[in-house]
């Protein structure tokens, strides 16, 4: 029903199409976004993946979001072959298709991992496509051996969905971004990311993301401003201290269960917290091994406990919800 009436939507005499914001660092907001540059995005990705008629291409994302409205524009304008399924954790298990080209998010990626099935079918996919979240260390790991092409995108509803990829499978696996097709990147005064992609987004697009740029105009994620605790001065960012403690984790299965988030506090300004959800508790022996071995000042000072982790609708770790969380309730 969401795919008749986004088809309805798409094939009717109004130029531009309304989606929503995630809503992963403030409040969801609903946007309006020209159908052209939605065109002009999908051939970026079409090329850049090569991309052929006939291919079979994976929606298992929803619809209200940019990522699964890109998908269908996709295959409207590479004529690839749509397979629909239900938004789900595990969205290869429900269909018996053949996939040439997917489209996830990391939670759906570690979901469909752990069972066999799930397993054999994501590496019989030519060509995966993974956003919306940071990719875990363990994850990513796991990942670089594997046969097909699978990549980390990055973007923002207001880029169409990517701007740029990196692979994370494979001998050309890295950490840098390459930037699709006439988009530049270079740096803010302030070291954000700026984005200029004429033919997809109005302007230049200065973004909330510290960065780094190679001179090959690749660019490096460090982390959000925005993501920032600032602790008796010194700058802390948050997915820095969670890559780390996945690192120390090593294959102990703690994605998705554990979260930093910064609490104010009238001696340092704020100080760093960890979350907890109950699911994880057997491990927080574990976890607390792996936060010892952290540099002094990124240890968490207090630790919350919560039944579960907020998360927005598409799957992201909802920071705004977290921050209201650890500020306004007290520590175990």
């Amino acid at each position: 029903m969401e795919l008749d009436e986004f088809l309805k939507e798409w094939n009717n005499e109004c130029t531009t199409v309304e989606v929503q914001t995630s809503g992963s660092t403030g409040v969801p907001k609903k946007m309006r976004v020209e159908k052209a540059r939605m065109v002009a995005s999908a051939v970026k990705t079409c090329d850049f993946l090569g991309l052929r008629p006939g291919d079979s291409a994976l929606l298992c994302m929803p619809l209200q979001y940019i990522a699964g409205k890109m998908m269908v524009v996709r295959s409207i304008v590479r004529g690839l072959k749509l397979v629909s399924v239900h938004p789900s954790s595990e969205p290869l298990l429900l269909t018996d298709e053949h996939i040439d080209f997917a489209a996830m998010v990391p939670m759906q990626v570690i979901k469909t991992l752990e069972s066999d099935e799930g397993r054999r079918k994501f590496k019989q996919i030519r060509n995966v496509i993974i956003g919306g979240g940071a990719i875990d260390p363990a994850l990513e790991a796991q990942l670089k051996d594997f046969p097909n092409a699978v990549w980390s995108t990055y973007g923002m509803t207001e880029t169409l969905s990517h701007i740029a990829m990196r692979r994370l499978s494979g001998e050309t696996a890295g950490k840098w971004y390459t930037p699709l097709s006439n988009v530049h990147v270079e740096l803010s005064d302030n070291e954000t990311l700026v984005i200029s992609a004429p033919d997809i987004c109005d302007g230049v697009l200065v973004t909330n993301d510290r960065a780094v740029i190679n001179e090959k105009g690749q660019f490096r994620i460090l982390g959000r401003t925005d993501n920032t605790i600032n602790s008796g001065g010194i700058k802390l960012q948050i997915e820095e201290i969670e890559s780390r403690i996945s690192e120390l984790l090593g294959n102990v299965d703690a994605e998705g269960h554990f979260r930093i988030a910064g609490k104010k506090d009238p001696l340092f300004g704020e100080i760093v917290v960890m979350l907890l959800d109950e699911s994880i508790l057997p491990l927080e022996s574990k976890i607390a091994e792996a936060v010892a071995e952290l540099p002094k000042y990124w240890r968490p000072r207090e630790v919350v406990r919560v039944k579960s982790l907020p998360m927005t609708g598409n799957g992201k770790p909802d920071r705004a919800t977290t921050a209201l969380m650890v500020n306004e309730k007290p520590a175990n």
